[in-house]
């Protein structure tokens, strides 16, 4: 026996709702919209794959499960390179700042030094409105041991790479978010039913078929019959059938 479709008060405002704004809609547009809300159906196309599914989640299952979102690597990260080192046998000393730069781990020290003081924030001194371009120079190995800082080793780390972007991300959740915002649209279910660019997933177009029936149909106008708002769009309806 074939349950009777009904509609809530919920689903008859909302429906209100839709025909003051599409005025003109005919009997298979607003039952698409009723089963578009009455489901919390939200249809989304993948435009690379030409395929619509039957939500977000339902393409995200399909694509991890085919190993066509994202990729499990693994990178190496370097941290900064030394200022000084034990190699090191001259430094240039910024005297506002306290930034160094060694003759053996930069290539142009002298110049650089130059550049630095005379942007650095904290240099004060003006000659000619101009701010001083004077800094320090040391060769005492014991002054340079002072601003030797021991640097970290290299360190791997794993990372996930979108298989259609190949962009790097620090997590799986970061990936199917960029995927979510950049490679999906969303259609309603009229758009869906109207088109024939695209592949319909097998899952999704069985839902649609399963609805899309004359019964179902004649179900949806009974049930709405039930309420005197929609007499004037059913014999509407009715008259240009």
């Amino acid at each position: 026996m074939t349950t009777a479709l009904t509609i809530s008060n919920e689903q008859k405002n909302e429906l209100l709702k839709f025909l003051k704004k599409n005025k003109s809609a005919d009997l298979v547009t607003v039952y698409l919209a009723f089963i578009e809300e009455k489901n919390r159906l939200k249809p989304v196309l993948f435009p690379r794959d030409k395929t619509i599914f039957q939500n977000v989640d339902d393409v995200i299952h399909q694509l991890e499960s085919q190993h066509k979102l994202w990729r499990e690597t693994e990178i190496i990260v370097q941290f900064g390179q030394q200022n000084v080192n034990e190699q090191t046998k001259k430094i240039y000393i910024c005297p506002f700042s306290g930034k160094v730069f060694g003759d053996n781990t930069h290539p142009n020290p002298q110049d650089a030094i130059y550049d630095w003081v005379a942007k650095c924030p904290e240099n004060k001194e003006r000659i000619g409105g101009l701010p001083v371009k004077r800094f320090f120079v040391s060769e005492d190995p014991d002054v340079i041991k002072n601003y030797m800082t021991e640097r970290k080793a290299s360190m791997k780390k794993v990372v996930y790479s979108s298989v259609i972007t190949g962009k790097l991300f620090n997590s799986k959740q970061a990936v199917i978010d960029d995927f979510k915002k950049n490679h999906l649209k969303s259609l309603t279910l009229l758009e869906v039913q109207n088109q024939n660019r695209f592949n319909i997933e097998e899952k999704f177009l069985s839902f649609i078929q399963r609805h899309l029936t004359e019964d179902k149909i004649a179900q949806f106008v009974e049930a709405l019959s039930e309420f005197p708002e929609f007499a004037p769009y059913l014999e509407k309806w009715v008259d240009s059938e």
